[in-house]
């Protein structure tokens, strides 16, 4: 399968890697400059005498200003002229104007606040790459669902088997696919017979059975028979091609949450800015001091440079991130801890999410004088030598050591099994080989409905057309489950099971565990229109762990992906519970309103700083070194205010 993408490092990760190296750099070089500025202003005696101290922090700032904060530095001038401002706008001028102090101090006009600048740019730095890291790596789900298709594939071609790469098949082609292989493409089955493990893609536990005139998905995996299959559709019209568009898009119409601090600093920048040129321009009409001018210029931007404003998020975010990966909850995405809390709908896939995504066995029920356990043990005899999931969950239920010696074993594909125990025929199947073998079912009929309208699958077992009893199978609910979705119906959610599977199913395990919606017989590629349906009502948040369930996942406001799942799953989501239990998504609410809690705290904190700030620089109180020294305690009281979240109970 081709596709014109370029997918080998995620664009988050190369931002994290070069914010990293720029903070690295900045902080090597501005440590020497704090050391200086340090000894020569604030204690006295100077390490460099002047005029070479000047020159020393001219050549060590230079770097961390016009090479690691170029980007700022370039992105704050363009925004002073597109009066687009942010908090660039206020860190270009003030480290740019700081930096020329230096410059113009040996023409003893100006005095040198040089230093200044580097530390602010390094400051900043940190503050990127902080919040760069919070926001998340990016998903590589795109790369992953292409690693799942099959590289090659062995075609009929002139009556001769021949291997040819993915690329090379043609519509109309027919591939054989043996045992334990994956399906190369979509196609058509037109010889041969087998269960197929969808799981990858439906997310459903159990496989599908294929006959001839059966169609199968390229990238499921065949299990135990040889398949003759013609392929239908190739390269971009595949299911998979079609998974990878709609993961694709929904990525490319998703929109992050606007951060509160960002609508903020869009005012506070221009009120900032045109309070330091008044500021400047009165002190200089009053004083004719050019000097103590700038001097007093610089100290309102530096003051008012809201470092700590962008701390602020990210900070909280990192700590929040923190409590979540110890309880097993992994914030892939920043935004995601912000838009939790605005959740009104809570949509779970069925099977792996709510359920195990496993078959096991729930009950056993006799109808003659055979105790219960010997018709589990006589069952598990004949289901040992099939590999169909419904067998080893009997065999597993069994749990015996030794098994009896079984003869004349049959699969009988789609139906059930049949063997010989020394002369009596065993036979083990559904309803339809019941009546195909002409036995009569009417006295036990109640009890397999009962069983069925459960959503449980029923088997048979009889001996010599004798009824002995019924073993139900089903995907039994992970244990938590309840609790989870019990705790999120009392917080007012509006709880909603999406599957694949029939309404009977579906209402069985929307009964047990207490979810009053259902959404049924949803194709696989539907899963995400639904949700956006669903968002028309308010904020949505998927929970998934199949492939099928990335888009919906990447559509939803907040996808949650289950660990235990498939890797594309977990890629697509916001959110991953690594533990795979749904308690999680309870916690994760929790945490995300404990650590919005934090971030208003931590934005008012920045903002007290300034109001108590701003008026003494303005007054010339201020030193630009001291207005560094409160800028970087702002920043301080932010971090540490974003580390007392660690003691919230969520």
């Amino acid at each position: 399968m081709k596709n014109t993408h370029h997918h080998e490092e995620p664009v988050e990760d190369v931002e994290i890697n070069s914010w990293r190296r720029k903070l690295a750099w900045s902080w090597l070089l501005t440590i020497p400059i704090a050391i200086l500025m340090l000894s020569e202003r604030l204690f006295g005696f100077p390490i460099i005498e002047m005029p070479y101290s000047i020159i020393f922090i001219l050549l060590l700032g230079f770097p961390v200003i016009f090479i690691f904060g170029w980007d700022t530095i370039k992105a704050g001038i363009r925004g002073l002229f597109t009066f687009y401002f942010n908090m660039d706008s206020l860190i270009a001028l003030g480290t740019v104007i700081a930096y020329l102090t230096g410059v113009f101090s040996f023409t003893a006009v100006v005095q040198d606040y040089s230093g200044v600048a580097a530390m602010i740019m390094a400051f900043f730095t940190t503050g990127k790459y902080v919040e760069s890291k919070a926001r998340g790596r990016a998903s590589q789900e795109i790369k992953k669902l292409l690693e799942l298709g099959a590289k090659k594939a062995v075609i009929i071609r002139n009556n001769k088997e021949i291997e040819i790469s993915i690329e090379e098949i043609k519509v109309g082609d027919v591939m054989i696919i043996k045992p334990g292989e994956k399906i190369p493409t979509d196609g058509l089955v037109v010889k041969g017979e087998s269960s197929v493990d969808e799981s990858m893609v439906t997310g459903e536990s159990l496989p599908v059975e294929k006959l001839k005139g059966s169609s199968v998905i390229g990238a499921t995996i065949n299990q135990d028979g040889i398949l003759y299959v013609k392929a239908t559709k190739i390269g971009k019209d595949t299911f998979l091609a079609h998974i990878i568009q709609l993961v694709e898009e929904a990525q490319g119409t998703k929109i992050p949450i606007q951060k509160l601090a960002d609508k903020i600093t869009s005012v506070f920048v221009p009120v900032i800015l045109t309070l330091a040129i008044l500021t400047f321009s009165i002190w200089w009409f009053s004083s004719e001091d050019l000097s103590k001018s700038i001097g007093v210029g610089v100290a309102v931007l530096v003051i008012a440079c809201p470092c700590a404003l962008g701390l602020a998020t990210p900070t909280a975010l990192m700590v929040g991130s923190g409590m979540g990966a110890q309880r097993g909850i992994l914030i892939r995405k920043g935004e995601a801890i912000q838009t939790m809390k605005e959740i009104k709908t809570i949509v779970f896939d069925k099977t792996g999410t709510i359920t195990k995504g496993k078959p096991e066995v729930t009950d056993i029920k006799s109808f003659s004088n055979i105790k219960e356990k010997e018709l589990l043990a006589l069952s598990a005899s004949l289901e040992k030598l099939s590999e169909h999931p419904i067998a080893k969950a009997i065999v597993n239920k069994a749990g015996l050591k030794s098994y009896k010696k079984v003869t004349a074993f049959k699969v009988l594909r789609g139906r059930g099994v049949e063997g010989k125990i020394g002369n009596d025929a065993i036979l083990i199947g559904n309803q339809t080989l019941m009546k195909e073998r002409k036995i009569d079912l009417d006295s036990f009929v109640q009890s397999i409905e009962r069983f069925e309208e459960d959503g449980k699958t029923t088997m048979v077992i009889t001996k010599n057309k004798k009824v002995l009893g019924a073993i139900a199978v089903a995907d039994s609910v992970k244990e938590d489950s309840k609790e989870a979705i019990k705790r999120l119906n009392k917080g007012g959610y509006r709880t909603v099971i999406i599957t694949g599977d029939n309404e009977r199913t579906a209402k069985a395990i929307a009964k047990e565990v207490g979810i009053k919606e259902i959404i049924v017989n949803v194709l696989p590629e539907d899963k995400s229109k639904k949700v956006e349906e669903l968002q028309k009502s308010g904020m949505v948040a998927f929970i998934g762990d199949g492939i099928n369930d990335a888009p919906a996942l990447k559509q939803s406001n907040v996808g949650i992906a289950i660990g235990t799942g498939t890797d594309i799953a977990i890629e697509a989501g916001d959110i991953v519970l690594a533990k795979g239990s749904l308690e999680g998504v309870v916690q994760s609410i929790n945490l995300s309103k404990a650590t919005f809690r934090k971030i208003k705290q931590n934005l008012f904190w920045a903002f007290a700083y300034n109001v108590i700030a701003i008026p003494l620089a303005v007054a010339g109180v201020l030193h630009p070194v001291v207005a560094e020294i409160a800028m970087a305690l702002s920043s301080i009281t932010v971090v540490t205010n974003a580390n007392l979240l660690r003691k919230a109970k969520i």
